[in-house]
């Protein structure tokens, strides 16, 4: 069990890839404990805890759990990875819509360095953007909610001259580019995912605290029910993220030259949640939308329209049906919109019959390209009601329980990105050790 945990640090290489991983890891959490300038970290601490005892604050909930809970502190790492996942969705969209962003993708690697210098670009502009928003959203009050008398949600920053706010979405801007350097660092010279490692290190940060929170207003044994179903919705996450549908193919036999090529059989592996968590991360953005207008058009005079009530009360509420069944329809639409814009059978046909392989029993071409269409529509039907179900989960507790859930970091997306980002780190060292004659982690 631990042989292959002793060989990985063993390898002088492998070992030195971990350690510079951990080190940027350590330096990536350091940034989000550290405030910006001109804001009082006494009087957000205030907030902060007022706003984890209730259900408001749920419009960047998804933003504060991918940086670890530091985007509510106003930290210089308060966005975080969010304006590069977001860049990146953008662009790798975009290749479906503008003939440019397709030829660069089919380019190789010169293509591929250039939609990457794109993604960053476009990753400084959306940082700007939401340091911006949440900047003006703390100087208005409206960013953490003033619940009890030890919170003044207007006293957070010291400062609210517009030299005093351009200060801190430059510092917070350039904190989201650090961020981004951290990842690239980390994939180029580190070991996994450096994006996905920084998300996974976020949401691991936050687990000690939540958990402790919830061993001290519901008591050990609600506790341990936690840790139980946490448990089992975990051996089935992983369960269902290593499924997959081989599809087998056969490669025809080739002369090139004197040489004969081919001539091999194998498969094409179609993953059941082929999507990942990204249909989730477009239905929580979607459904944040009305909280963002609501808060963006609240009022002073205590008096609250019937559209915002109503609301507030169906939509935003986390706890409400009409709110569960809207995320889980909106999570089945976009697994198959994003498999749809991912995932080209056409294109899969073509190389197929390139390099002279078909899939037994149907004929290369438009039929090979049905065919897999056809398969894969099939298993996409599990794959969106599996994340669909599993992010309504902490939902359905909320609505069961009667009480507030909202900082459970262990339901919905976040066990989705943690099995799902370990599994991958797990599998780029499995690789590096077979590599090296090693028996790997995964047998």
């Amino acid at each position: 069990m631990l042989s292959p945990l002793v060989a990985t640090f063993r390898t002088p290489d492998l070992r030195k890839k971990i350690f510079y991983v951990l080190g940027i890891l350590v330096l990536y959490r350091l940034g989000t404990t550290l405030p910006s300038p001109g804001v009082d970290f006494k009087e957000i601490e205030s907030c902060v805890d007022a706003a984890s005892r209730g259900d408001s604050g749920q419009i960047y909930s998804l933003i504060n759990m991918f940086s670890g809970g530091a985007l509510l502190q106003l930290s210089v790492f308060a966005i975080g990875i969010m304006p590069y996942i977001t860049a990146s969705i953008i662009v790798q969209l975009l290749t479906v819509v503008i003939p440019r962003f397709e030829q660069l993708r089919k380019e190789g690697q010169s293509g591929q360095t250039k939609m990457t210098q794109y993604t960053r670009y476009l990753t400084v502009a959306l940082a700007l953007l939401q340091s911006t928003g949440i900047v003006a959203l703390a100087a208005t009050g409206n960013l953490l909610p003033s619940s009890g008398a030890d919170c003044n949600a207007d006293a957070i920053l010291n400062d609210t001259s517009v030299f005093g706010l351009s200060i801190i979405v430059l510092v917070m801007t350039a904190g989201a580019c650090l961020v981004m350097w951290f990842g690239e660092l980390i994939t180029e010279r580190g070991v996994g995912n450096g994006m996905s490692l920084l998300i996974f290190t976020g949401i691991a940060a936050r687990i000690p605290s939540e958990g402790r929170t919830i061993l001290q207003q519901r008591g050990g044994l609600a506790f341990g029910l936690v840790c139980v179903a946490i448990f089992l919705i975990l051996v089935a996450v992983v369960f269902i993220e290593q499924g997959t549908r081989r599809v087998p193919v056969q490669y025809a036999k080739r002369m090139v030259g004197r040489k004969m090529y081919g001539g091999s059989s194998t498969y094409m592996p179609i993953k059941v949640n082929t999507a990942g968590v990204i249909p989730v991360i477009f239905a929580s953005s979607l459904l944040y939308i009305p909280q963002l207008v609501i808060q963006l058009t609240n009022s002073n005079d205590g008096e609250a329209a019937g559209w915002k009530l109503w609301l507030q009360d169906n939509l935003i509420n986390p706890s409400s049906w009409f709110h569960i069944v809207a995320y889980f329809l909106l999570i089945i639409f976009f697994t198959y919109f994003y498999v749809a814009v991912t995932f080209n059978p056409e294109e899969r046909a073509d190389d197929m019959k390139r390099y002279g392989g078909f899939i037994p029993g149907i004929r290369p071409g438009q039929p090979t390209a049905d065919y897999l269409s056809y398969v894969l529509s099939r298993i996409t039907l599990p794959g969106s009601l599996y994340l669909g179900i599993i992010s309504i989960l902490p939902n359905l507790f909320m609505d069961i329980g009667g009480g507030s859930a909202s900082n459970i970091p262990f339901g919905g997306t976040a066990l989705l990105i943690i099995v799902a980002v370990g599994l991958d780190t797990i599998k780029q060292v499995n690789s590096q050790l077979m590599q090296r004659k090693y028996e790997g982690f995964l047998k």
